[in-house]
């Protein structure tokens, strides 16, 4: 190559040139897919568990929900990723040749840019092969792209520029046709790298950036390109006013190019994607060389010879980008896809849960109150009755038995109706009431003049003492109960809460998991 070569020329020898040697990046795709294997069993090992909850208690049914999105996910996963095969299978169709997506809405020129590009290979000496992709297979065509000022791609379209070189010149994601935006969706995991066309009537409209996302995100180098950078200028021919379609100058071009820069940065950065991956924007205009006779001098005032340098630029992250592909494509699928789905699904649920947990602490404080004070007022009314009916006898123990028996059965009544979202086993041995040995029936003596002297005889019962003591234990025992069962229900929370938490740690660690190899695969990146 001779020092005065155009930059048109080294850019096709530099293509000529491309090495597609593959780094071993076996190691990195075993690493991937231990991490997603881990990632799954851990989500199936950590499910949440009820344990003590009824199934249709709030915070049980929170975490099937939870449980049904851990499942789901990853099934949905598992298809979106065989949805992918197409794709790959075209990727390594061209294992050997680098690819760029032509990106940009319908109106932005992006046939018409390729077949300048193609053209120039041609002048150049350079093969020159049409192809469609059918059904994710490429047919071959003779024919070059149809140019129009309509949206003129049906279907995926490519031409191989020499040996090494291909441009998928896609129907816009912004396009009118839902099946050519989603045809072109589905594709773009073959790019190594993004060319991005514009209009210069409305040049980098950045929001169509967001439909660049997932290829930004996954580090490919992104090159915008102003095309149809041209205007009208009004001259005098032979006495009559024309207005030819001219290039535009070079200080409207520049600011339009930096116009571009700074806005697309702005969007990049919003978008969490590293702005370093925009290169410099280039105006070109395909009509004006074209018009120009393509000769040095015309190429070279349409932008074409900036073009060049920034290809130049451009294919080298493009290559390294390649190289690693096939980690970056599944890494994005783990990242986007698996990871993020689950984080966007499940974390909101997790936070949901964890804020119902509190609540339901906070109301077993009433519940527990609430308990206590329902099983006094049922059993307390009850005493004078059952005092009467063992005062006869004398039967305190089977007073006690009596009463420990209303107690309990009250206690199940209100405990299923105030804790009915929480499995509670009653246990009977809290409803027992017992006294202390000097605590019984008092009989209520009056001494009469008998013949040998004063006699005593019982004239009734006196329970008071006995009464206080029952209800000091009734108290007690109620207070009991309802303790116990709220600190069970307290129990079945802080496990669910516990499983949550470790969930959600569990989903951090494998973030930042891949985090790290995400680091690796792109430690050699150009």
């Amino acid at each position: 190559m001779t020092a005065d070569a155009s930059h048109e020329q080294r850019f096709i020898a530099e293509v000529d040139a491309f090495d597609f040697i593959a780094e071993d990046i076996d190691v990195l795709l075993h690493a991937l897919n231990d991490w997603l294997a881990k990632l799954s069993a851990d989500l199936h090992n950590g499910c949440l568990t009820c344990d003590g909850l009824h199934a249709n208690s709030a915070l049980a049914i929170q975490a099937d929900a939870i449980n049904a999105r851990l499942r789901d996910g990853v099934q949905a996963s598992r298809q979106q990723w065989s949805s992918l095969e197409a794709a790959r299978q075209l990727a390594d169709h061209f294992y050997d040749q680098a690819l760029l997506l032509v990106f940009g809405k319908f109106n932005a020129g992006k046939s018409s840019f390729c077949n300048f590009l193609a053209e120039r290979f041609a002048a150049h000496e350079r093969s020159v092969q049409y192809f469609d992709v059918d059904a994710g297979r490429v047919v071959e065509t003779s024919e070059p792209f149809t140019e129009g000022a309509t949206e003129t791609t049906s279907r995926l379209q490519g031409v191989r520029l020499g040996a090494k070189l291909v441009l998928l010149d896609t129907p816009g994601l912004h396009s009118v046709t839902p099946e050519n935006a989603a045809l072109t969706q589905r594709f773009t995991d073959s790019a190594d790298g993004v060319l991005w066309l514009s209009s210069s009537t409305s040049p980098g409209q950045v929001q169509e950036l967001d439909e660049l996302g997932r290829e930004l995100h996954r580090n490919k180098p992104l090159l915008p390109v102003v095309t149809r950078s041209d205007e009208y200028e009004e001259d005098e021919v032979d006495g009559e006013l024309v207005k030819p379609l001219c290039n535009k100058s070079a200080p409207r071009r520049a600011l339009q190019e930096h116009d571009v820069k700074m806005r697309a940065e702005h969007k990049l950065v919003a978008m969490g994607v590293d702005k370093a991956l925009l290169k410099p924007p280039v105006s070109v205009s395909a009509y004006a060389a074209r018009e120009a006779g393509q000769t040095a001098a015309a190429m070279s005032d349409a932008g074409f010879e900036r073009l060049y340098a920034a290809l130049l630029d451009f294919t080298g992250p493009a290559l390294a980008y390649k190289r690693r592909k096939r980690a970056e494509v599944l890494l994005h699928h783990l990242e986007e896809t698996v990871l993020g789905n689950l984080q966007s699904d499940v974390l909101p649920l997790l936070a949901g849960l964890g804020e119902s947990s509190q609540a339901a602490l906070e109301q077993l404080e009433r519940q527990q109150e609430q308990l206590a004070n329902a099983v006094w007022r049922g059993i307390v009314p009850t005493l004078p009755a059952l005092l009467d009916a063992h005062a006869a006898t004398h039967d305190v123990i089977g007073l006690c038995n009596a009463l420990s028996q209303s107690i309990f059965e009250l206690y199940r009544r209100e405990a299923d109706r105030l804790l009915g979202d929480y499995l509670i086993e009653p246990d009977a041995s809290l409803a027992r009431i017992e006294l202390a040995d000097d605590v019984g029936f008092d009989d209520i003596a009056v001494e009469r003049t008998g013949a040998n002297g004063p006699v005593s005889e019982v004239a009734g019962v006196d329970y008071g003492r006995l009464h206080a003591a029952l209800s000091g234990a009734i108290r007690e025992c109620v207070l009991s109960l309802s303790g116990h069962a709220a600190q069970r229900c307290r129990a079945s929370i802080a496990r669910l809460a516990k499983l949550a938490r470790r969930l959600e740690a569990s989903l951090a660690m494998h973030e930042e998991g891949l985090l790290d190899l995400k680091s690796q695969v792109r430690s050699e990146s150009v």
